[in-house]
């Protein structure tokens, strides 16, 4: 007996150590991800960063974290910021965000985010180059505003990024229950008064594939780029406006994509003028349009319901035979 509480002593202080050494670890990996920011040219600061958790998990808490890349003009900043993993392993992250106000930038633009319990779960694979394995975000009710009042905002969210057998792809899917637009929004699209505050539906089912693996260098040197994206089902399902997208494109080492998107859409009169109020299709085009898509849905026997494609061929996007102008420049930055 005697035997085994030594032997449960030792371990125990063996575990103590390994548990201080490695919240040791942990946190002057943060100071010094953080210093390395700063080298770069980055604005990366905090207040204070504490551990805690003992003895099971590693908490590192900072207040005050405030990030900011010049090179592209985004920031961000909150009151704090929780990290917690197993102390057996930290590549398994729990990110906990503050329920108070995290304001963002871009450029000159300013916003304010909230959300009750947001989260982020990282798991990364083991190594030095730390691949991402699997990103998830969730949170309760969320609101992204500006100074004159709510921009978008949710009852709930789910962001799910993982990686397939392939290292350089990762399956997305993406839903928000009860997406609201703000009233700015709804105005510079014309929308009806007759549609619902909130959509009943809105998610997304993609699988990308990039040059490169997620890893830390995505952070420290540059962003891994789409080379081809597989849209298995966009869904948005708003009053009596009904749109759904599905198809595959590939995207070049200049960020131009080539290949078609299936779209379906219920009650299109009305998304044409909410595209052309959006500015996406200019004033001169809106009739002809109308007429060309009013002849397609016919086809179909429905004239509320079109079915269509979205081409994209040398570096320029149609829906169906009408030309839409320059495709978008897919690049991360």
């Amino acid at each position: 007996m005697l035997r085994l509480i030594r032997v449960v002593i030792v371990l125990s202080l063996v575990w103590c150590a390994y548990w201080y050494a490695a919240g040791y670890g942990l946190r002057s990996g943060v100071i010094g991800w953080f210093e390395s920011q700063r080298l770069r040219g980055w604005q990366a600061d905090y207040a204070t960063i504490s551990t805690s958790g003992f003895p099971l998990s590693h908490k590192t808490l900072l207040t005050n974290p405030a990030l900011a890349d010049p090179s592209n003009g985004t920031a961000w900043q909150a009151d704090w910021l929780e990290l917690d993993s197993p102390a057996i392993w930290p590549g398994r992250q729990t990110v906990r965000f503050s329920e108070t106000p995290q304001r963002l930038s871009y450029l000159d633009r300013h916003l304010i985010l909230q959300a009750q319990k947001m989260e982020a779960l990282l798991h990364l694979q083991p190594g030095v180059a730390l691949t991402l394995n699997q990103m998830s975000v969730t949170a309760n009710r969320w609101t992204i505003s500006d100074g004159t009042g709510p921009v978008l905002g949710a009852e709930d969210l789910t962001l799910a990024m993982v990686q397939t057998d392939r290292p350089d792809t990762y399956t997305y899917d993406i839903e928000a229950g009860h997406f609201t637009l703000g009233d700015d929004l709804r105005r510079l699209l014309g929308s009806s008064t007759a549609l619902p505050h909130s959509f009943e539906t809105l998610k997304l089912d993609t699988t990308i594939q990039f040059d490169k693996p997620w890893d830390r260098l995505a952070l420290e040197e540059r962003r891994p780029q789409p080379t081809k994206i597989d849209l298995a089902l966009a869904e948005m399902h708003w009053g009596a406006l009904r749109l759904f997208a599905t198809g595959q494109l590939l995207v070049d080492e200049l960020g131009v994509p080539t290949g078609e998107i299936a779209l379906k859409a219920e009650n299109w009169r009305e998304m044409l003028t909410m595209a052309h109020n959006a500015g996406a299709i200019p004033t001169q085009a809106v009739n002809p349009a109308e007429r060309v898509l009013s002849m397609l849905a016919g086809l179909g026997g429905n004239p509320q319901a079109l079915d269509v494609q979205l081409n994209f061929r040398d570096g320029y996007v149609a829906l169906g035979p009408i030309p839409l102008g320059p495709a978008p420049r897919l690049i991360l930055r």
